[in-house]
C-alpha cells in the first residue's frame, strides 16, 4: 500500500512537469513584464515565494522584468514623517514633500529589497530607477460629478520611454527591477501608477506577457464571492463589464491598462492573486491557471 502510494505521488509529479513543459518550450527567451504589489510585498514569506517564482522563470529561460509599486511602505514612511496621505479617485496626491518620501522608499527600500532577495535565491538583478526609463507628462483629469479640473501634483503618466537599459540586462540574463517614477519635460521627478508604468514596459518591449499581482483572485463575477473567478476575459467584453460594474475600483486602471497593452501587441495579460503561494508558476505553466487572463478575442 505504502509503495503504490508512494508511486502515485511521483507520477503526480511528472505529470505536472510534462503539462508544463510546452509552456516553458512556448516561452523561452519571451519577455514577461511582471508588476509586483499589493499585501504580497507586505509579507516576508508571501515576498520570497513570488520572487522564487520570477527566478524560476528566469531559469527555464523566459525573460521577466520586474516593475513595482509600494503603496503601504510609502504611507508608513508618509505618517512617520507627519506628512498626510491623500488620495483622489484612487491616486495619490503627490506634492513636494510626497515626492521626496516616494523617490526615497521606492528607489533606496523597496527596490533594493527585491534585487536582494533575488540574489539570495541565485538570480541575477539589477535595480533601475524609473527616472532613467520615463519621460512622463503631469497627470490631469476632470471630476465626473462637479465637471472641475482635477490635479494630482507630481503624478504623471508615461509619454516616452528609454528602455535601452532594461534591453542591455534583459539580453544579458540579468531581471530589471524597475522603481515607477518618472521626469516630466521641465524636470520634476513624478510618481506613476505601477500599473499603467508596468504596461508601459510591457508595450515598449513588446512583451509575451503582462502580469498583474492583485490582492484579489482575478476579476470577479461577484466581488463578495472569491470563487466567481472569470477565467478568460476578451478584450471586447470589457466595455459592458464596466458599463455593468463589475469591472471597477483597483481592478479597472488594471485591466484598461492590460488592454492598451495588448492592442500595441503584448501577447497575453493575466490577474492573479500575489498572496496565493506560487501563483505566477500556476497562472503560466498549467492548463487552467489560478487568475483572470485577457484575450484579444
Amino acid at each position: 500500500m505504502k509503495k503504490a502510494k508512494r508511486v502515485k505521488e511521483i507520477i503526480e509529479k511528472a505529470r505536472v512537469l510534462i503539462e508544463a513543459l510546452p509552456y516553458i518550450q512556448g516561452f523561452r527567451g519571451e519577455i514577461v513584464v511582471v508588476k509586483f504589489g499589493g499585501s504580497a510585498m507586505e509579507n516576508e514569506a508571501q515576498t520570497e515565494g513570488v520572487l522564487s517564482d520570477i527566478t524560476f522563470m528566469e531559469c527555464v529561460g523566459m525573460r521577466p522584468v520586474i516593475v513595482h509599486g509600494g503603496g503601504k511602505a510609502i504611507s508608513r514612511s508618509m505618517k512617520e514623517e507627519g506628512v498626510e496621505a491623500e488620495f483622489r479617485h484612487g491616486l495619490r496626491v503627490t506634492c513636494e514633500k510626497t515626492i521626496d518620501v516616494v523617490d526615497r522608499v521606492l528607489n533606496e527600500e523597496i527596490n533594493p529589497g527585491i534585487v536582494s532577495g533575488l540574489d539570495r535565491l541565485g538570480a541575477r538583478a539589477e535595480g533601475l530607477c524609473g527616472q532613467d526609463v520615463f519621460r512622463v507628462q503631469r497627470m490631469q483629469g476632470v471630476d465626473p460629478d462637479s465637471g472641475k479640473a482635477l490635479d494630482w501634483g507630481f503624478v504623471g503618466v508615461p509619454d516616452e520611454l528609454d528602455v535601452t537599459a532594461v534591453t542591455r540586462l534583459v539580453n544579458s540574463d540579468v531581471i530589471p527591477v524597475i522603481t515607477p517614477l518618472g521626469v516630466s519635460s521641465d524636470g520634476n521627478m513624478h510618481n506613476i501608477n505601477a500599473d499603467t508604468a508596468a504596461a508601459a514596459v510591457a508595450k515598449a518591449l513588446r512583451a509575451a506577457k503582462l502580469v498583474f499581482l492583485t490582492d484579489v483572485p482575478g476579476l470577479l463575477k461577484d466581488p463578495d464571492d472569491e470563487t466567481s473567478v472569470i477565467s478568460t476575459l476578451r478584450v471586447d467584453e470589457v466595455e459592458s463589464l464596466v458599463g455593468d460594474g463589475i469591472i471597477d475600483g483597483g481592478m479597472l486602471p488594471k485591466i484598461k491598462s492590460g488592454v492598451d497593452a495588448m492592442r500595441a501587441g503584448v501577447g497575453k495579460c493575466h490577474m492573479i492573486d500575489g498572496g496565493t503561494p506560487h501563483s505566477l508558476l500556476l497562472e503560466i505553466f498549467t492548463d487552467k491557471g489560478v487568475g483572470t487572463q485577457i484575450v484579444m478575442e
